[in-house]
């Protein structure tokens, strides 16, 4: 089985990669199953038919999926397509503690495959941007970042798999922040993800960033099974042609290679088990 769980489109705001590409290019590459997952980000993006202007940085609007158009055109790929290839129905919901209400309504409002739980930004302060980093030490803005994903998952239960776990350090100025100084925070949030049966994802993108491990890193995969996880996704976060499916082969070496015996897709929010 070769499945992408983490595949962005023209419907994210960060891609213009046209959806049907998307599905043409995954066909061509024997692709088995793909799960669309374009961004939610309350609280620093609106929707498009919010009623508030969309401010745009640069060329990009800062707005969410137009969700009602998102589904429409993955409902038109599944017809036009889905003898071909497996499609399923997702989004990347980039959580804050404050915006929890506003992603239960929208989960409510549609029915979903899939549903990636990130961290993008704290307190309306992006990652990628150094908003959220700058004037913090690399411990205040580390151990900051583990505590609202750590109170996201005690309060919002509707979701799939937690979407690169430790996305900090993508984006960390200092470099990787040593594990052992958040391995309570990450222990504490994947005893509540196990708990719950939810799972983690292998985000293959690292490399594409420059990072010298995985993402989440060995140590955390490592957590995540000897507190009985099972539920395990593989994704390439691809934006453009040349992400997409990358480093899946190689993901699922690790996942074997630490002792897990499977990986998941989802199918109306449940996970679907295949040997590796």
């Amino acid at each position: 089985m070769f499945a992408d769980y983490h595949v962005h489109t023209e419907y994210s705001d960060d891609s213009v990669y046209p959806m049907e590409s998307v599905v043409q290019d995954a066909i061509r590459m024997k692709i088995d199953e793909l799960c669309f997952t374009d961004h939610v980000d309350y609280g620093i993006k609106e929707d498009w038919d919010s009623g508030k202007p969309i401010v745009y940085r640069g060329q990009d609007p800062l707005a969410n999926v137009d969700t009602p158009r998102y589904i429409r055109e993955i409902d038109r790929m599944k017809q036009k397509y889905g003898g071909q290839i497996a499609l399923k129905t997702g989004l990347e919901f980039g959580v804050q503690v404050h915006t929890i209400d506003q992603f239960e309504a929208l989960f409510k409002r549609y029915s979903w495959d899939f549903i990636l739980l990130s961290i993008h930004q704290v307190e309306n302060q992006e990652l990628w941007t150094q908003d959220f980093q700058r004037g913090k030490s690399q411990q205040e803005y580390n151990e900051r970042y583990y505590q609202e994903l750590l109170e996201v998952v005690q309060k919002y239960k509707h979701y799939s798999v937690l979407g690169h776990l430790d996305l900090i350090k993508r984006y960390d100025p200092a470099g990787i922040y040593p594990f052992e100084r958040v391995r309570p925070w990450i222990e504490k949030i994947l005893k509540v993800v196990v708990a719950e049966g939810k799972g983690i994802e292998i985000n293959t993108s690292a490399k594409r960033y420059g990072l010298t491990e995985t993402m989440p890193s060995v140590e955390i995969l490592k957590c995540y099974r000897e507190f009985g996880g099972r539920i395990v996704t593989i994704g390439s976060d691809s934006h453009k042609p040349e992400h997409l499916g990358a480093g899946i082969s190689e993901a699922k070496k690790l996942l074997k290679s630490l002792g897990f015996d499977s990986f998941c897709t989802f199918d109306q929010m449940q996970p679907v088990f295949h040997a590796l």
